[in-house]
């Protein structure tokens, strides 16, 4: 097995994986972790198609399953929107952003990052998550607004609000 294409992604799967952990150390371990599934099932991919978009499905199966094995983790929310309220005025806006991203929802966040960071299409992305091209679309118009209220000061939610019922 040549392993040199798989070496080539690496720095935009190690990108990818630290916008979706916002850990390094997580980040460094879902990277490896995607690597070691590309190379037990290498035989899975078909030579010609995009390899990228193959390693990114990787790497949200292998993101997806670990969340689902993890306990859930308490992420006090109410710190949080302080943190993001008292903000120094001039301190630096990526730290900001990247703490606004954590608190977009993990699908919500996956659809950005991919399109935003990766530079992937719309048609790729559907592809890498497994979910329909306007699915996509909404998540990234609903993330990209949820963004931009977060990084405008606007309360995180705290609940999603509940489905309305319509005649």
């Amino acid at each position: 097995m040549d392993t040199r294409p798989l070496v080539a992604h690496i720095p935009s799967l190690r990108r990818y994986a630290r916008a979706l952990t916002g850990d390094a150390w997580a980040a460094d371990d879902l990277v490896q972790d995607t690597l070691e599934r590309a190379c037990v099932k290498w035989r899975l991919w078909t030579v010609g198609t995009d390899l990228r978009a193959w390693l990114f499905t990787l790497m949200h199966n292998v993101f997806a399953n670990q969340l689902r094995r993890a306990p859930p983790r308490a992420v006090d929310i109410d710190e949080v929107a302080h943190d993001l309220a008292g903000a120094d005025a001039g301190q630096d806006r990526t730290l900001d952003l990247q703490r606004c991203l954590l608190l977009l929802p993990e699908d919500q966040r996956a659809v950005l990052l991919l399109i935003a960071l990766e530079d992937l299409s719309y048609a790729q992305v559907a592809r890498v998550l497994d979910i329909p091209i306007g699915t996509v679309m909404s998540r990234l118009s609903r993330a990209r607004s949820r963004l931009h209220e977060l990084m405008e000061g606007a309360a995180p939610l705290t609940a999603r609000p509940g489905l309305r019922r319509l005649k």
